[in-house]
C-alpha cells in the first residue's frame, strides 16, 4: 500500500491548492517521494520552499503551489536492517521536477547555507539544485508570481526526438493535455504545469544515450493526475492498453480521495486520484 503524504501551501494562496481541471477532467495532482529518511526531505521543502504540512484523515499533506509534494519512509528489512538509499532522478525517466520562484537570490541563499549543489546555467535565473537523496529540481526566476513559488513541470527523459513527439501525444490522449512547448521541445500543457520531453543525450565519442529507467522504486518514486472520473477514466486506460499497476481503491475514509496506478510506456510510475484536488475545500 502506497501512502500519500502532501507538500504544504503558504498561507496566503491567491488560488486553490489544485487548479480547475481541463476539459477531460484532469489536472496535475502530486508528487511521491519515497526515501530513506522522509523527515530529512519534509524538512528541505519546508526549509527551501515554504511548504506547510496540512491533514487529511490519516495522511499529514505538504502543499506547494499547483501541486502535492508527497514524502514516505521507506520501509526497513524485516530483521531490523535500515531502508537502503534509493537512487535519485538522474538516469530515471522523471530526469527533474522545476519549481518557478519569485525570489531567486534569496531561494539560492537558502540552498548554498544548507550546502545544497547549486549548478547555475542562467545567473540569477535558472538553476539545478540537488535535493537529498539525490532529487533534482530546476528552480527558475519568475518575479511575476503571484505567490513565492509554483510548481512548473516534470521533465521526462525518452529514448530520441521520435520518442518525445509519440510521449506527448500520449499524453494528450490519456489525459486531455493540450499540445505545447518549452525551448523547442515538446510539451503538455495542463491547467497549472506541464510535462517536457527531452531526448536523451548520447556519450562521449558518438556513444548511443542510456535509456532512462522507470520511477518506481526511485527516490522519486511516482508523480499523479487528479481526474473528476476515476472509473471512466480506467475504462479508457484498459481500451487503450495502457499498463494498470492496480485498479481504482476507495479510500476516502482514510485518506480523502479514490486511488490506482498505471504505468506510462516510458516507465512513469504514475498514481491518478480522484477527489485530491477536493481537498482545497477541508
Amino acid at each position: 500500500m502506497r501512502w500519500l503524504c502532501a507538500s504544504a501551501t503558504f498561507a496566503a494562496f491567491v488560488f486553490a491548492q489544485l487548479p480547475a481541471p481541463n476539459a477531460a477532467g484532469v489536472t496535475i495532482g502530486h508528487i511521491t517521494f519515497i526515501v530513506p529518511d522522509g523527515d530529512n526531505m519534509t524538512k528541505a521543502w519546508e526549509d527551501l520552499f515554504g511548504a506547510v504540512p496540512a491533514k487529511s484523515g490519516s495522511l499529514t499533506p505538504l502543499k506547494l503551489p499547483g501541486i502535492y509534494i508527497v514524502v514516505s519512509g521507506a520501509r526497513g528489512g524485516r530483521n531490523g536492517e535500515p531502508a537502503a538509499k534509493r537512487a535519485g532522478t538522474k538516469g530515471s525517466v522523471i530526469d527533474h521536477i522545476g519549481i518557478e520562484v519569485k525570489d531567486y537570490d534569496g531561494l539560492k541563499a537558502k540552498a548554498m547555507a544548507a550546502n545544497m549543489p547549486w549548478q547555475e546555467v542562467t545567473p540569477g535565473t535558472q538553476a539545478f539544485l540537488t535535493m537529498p537523496d539525490d532529487v533534482i529540481v530546476e528552480v527558475m526566476g519568475n518575479k511575476d508570481l503571484k505567490t513565492p513559488v509554483q510548481f512548473h513541470h516534470f521533465h521526462l527523459a525518452v529514448a530520441n526526438a521520435d520518442a518525445a513527439k509519440e510521449a506527448q501525444a500520449w499524453y494528450i490522449k490519456e489525459f486531455g493535455a493540450t499540445a505545447g512547448t518549452r525551448r523547442n521541445l515538446p510539451a503538455a500543457m495542463f491547467p497549472v504545469g506541464e510535462v517536457d520531453f527531452l531526448p536523451a543525450r548520447g556519450g562521449r565519442n558518438g556513444a548511443p544515450p542510456t535509456p532512462p529507467v522507470g520511477t518506481d522504486g526511485r527516490a522519486l518514486d511516482h508523480i499523479g493526475f487528479d481526474v473528476a472520473d476515476q472509473d471512466a477514466m480506467f475504462k479508457k486506460f484498459a481500451d487503450d492498453g495502457v499498463k494498470i499497476n492496480s485498479a481504482p481503491r476507495d479510500l476516502t475514509k482514510q485518506v480523502g480521495f479514490k486511488l490506482g496506478f498505471i504505468t506510462d510506456p516510458y516507465g512513469t510510475y504514475i498514481e491518478v486520484t480522484q477527489g485530491l484536488r477536493d481537498l482545497n475545500d477541508k
